[in-house]
């Protein structure tokens, strides 16, 4: 039986809205070495976005690497595998790792190639049960960069170029792997937007090339792999299958966040059985949202603050972070600078106040989220039925539809 904690996007080094998030990073690392612990896991993967920018500060580094040594301290067996992620300088993350390979850990920045074919020494790590036999291998690879990609070509053929681009990648890593896995099961890693996967509100960048920014989980399912562990998007959640996953993030990165039920995916092997067991971490400081649902009133502002009832004496670093959601009854122009006069009095970080969404909004916007259907598979009395509701915020009268019918026969 093997055990595997998936993780992601740590994003260190984050501000949000100028308020650092150092304390709570290290409070859910000092989680995370515990759980590692209490659940005796025999791996750690970390799929990408360890740092937050290209150019993490001494400070940040200095984070990441007192928590690996934490992690080894505490679980000496424990294999860690770090891969970069769009966030992360790919090359400044990898540096180190002939030094980091001595105490378990492997990092893998940019897909890495010998005389043209993918260096599988860099790429296929393989995992060891407590008696020190190899039970299975992780396929470890990075956010697929334009330069990772193998060249881009239409050939006629139809559908995106990017998406056949990452297929390809993925291909001839699985197909590379397939002689030294000796049967095992393999785990194979990516960071990137699986399509299907839902997004955070301005959280996560649209991050393929080309414009194009969600692959087919296909991708995955077409090759033999026991578990997908998939970083990008902050949401824990599966896509296209129980055993392809984003772990989510740790806590909340921005206020689109506040909903979510953070943690990390434990990933239990046991021959060809994959289970995976979300487990949420402890929040280090409150996320508040205002009102919980709907909207309130900007005059409703200050008693709803009185009632969190909040220590006025709350060092900063340790007092909520708050997200407001006001009604539009009532608001004025420069709303924002009387919001920002009431909360000054309270123990409270604002993140974010906004007017919420009208119901038309919050319509098209799940409208959105439909899947993509082919123009051709559209019924067109349903397509005009809903253009004519969009234009007219009401259903089309008989006439309507007599009138487009008749339109249609004349075609």
């Amino acid at each position: 039986m093997l055990r595997i904690i998936h993780t992601a996007d740590w994003h260190i080094g984050q501000t949000l809205r100028g308020f650092s998030r150092e304390l709570e990073h290290r409070a859910v690392f000092a989680d995370l070495i515990q759980l590692v612990v209490e659940r005796a896991a025999d791996a750690l993967i970390v799929a990408g976005d360890v740092f937050d920018g290209q150019n993490p500060s001494g400070e940040s580094q200095r984070l990441f690497y007192d928590l690996l040594v934490g992690l080894n301290r505490a679980r000496p067996t424990l294999a860690i595998v770090i891969v970069a992620g769009n966030h992360d300088a790919a090359g400044r993350l990898a540096a180190p790792s002939a030094l980091l390979e001595q105490f378990g850990v492997h990092v893998v920045g940019n897909i890495a190639r010998r005389e043209g074919k993918i260096d599988l020494g860099r790429h296929l790590i393989a995992l060891k049960d407590a008696s020190g036999a190899v039970v299975a291998h992780i396929l470890a690879t990075s956010y697929p960069t334009a330069a990772c990609l193998p060249p881009l070509s239409q050939g006629g053929q139809a559908g995106s170029p990017i998406v056949r681009a990452v297929a390809s990648l993925y291909a001839e890593l699985f197909e590379s792997a397939a002689p030294l896995r000796a049967g095992l099961p393999l785990i194979a890693t990516g960071h990137l937007h699986v399509a299907g996967g839902l997004e955070s509100e301005g959280a996560e960048r649209r991050i393929l090339i080309g414009g194009e920014h969600a692959i087919p989980a296909e991708i995955f399912a077409r090759h033999d792999a026991a578990y997908v562990a998939l970083g990008h998007l902050h949401r824990a959640q599966a896509v296209g299958g129980p055993s392809i996953r984003y772990s989510g993030s740790l806590f909340p990165l921005s206020s689109a966040e506040q909903p979510y039920r953070h943690g990390v995916t434990l990933v239990t092997l046991d021959g060809a059985n994959v289970q995976t067991e979300h487990i949420p971490l402890a929040r280090p400081i409150p996320f508040l949202r205002l009102p919980d649902q709907g909207a309130l009133r900007l005059d409703e502002l200050a008693d709803r603050l009185a009632c969190l009832d909040l220590d006025p004496h709350m060092p900063l670093e340790r007092r909520p972070f708050l997200d407001i959601r006001l009604a539009r009854e009532g608001l004025v122009s420069g709303f924002r600078a009387e919001v920002d006069r009431l909360v000054e009095g309270f123990p409270v970080r604002l993140v974010d106040a906004r007017v919420a969404a009208t119901p038309e909004a919050v319509a098209e916007a799940a409208q959105a989220l439909e899947p993509l259907v082919p123009l051709a598979d559209r019924d067109p009395e349903e397509m005009f039925k809903r253009a004519f509701e969009k234009r007219n915020r009401k259903p089309p009268a008989p006439e309507h539809l007599d009138a487009f019918h008749f339109l249609r026969a004349g075609l």
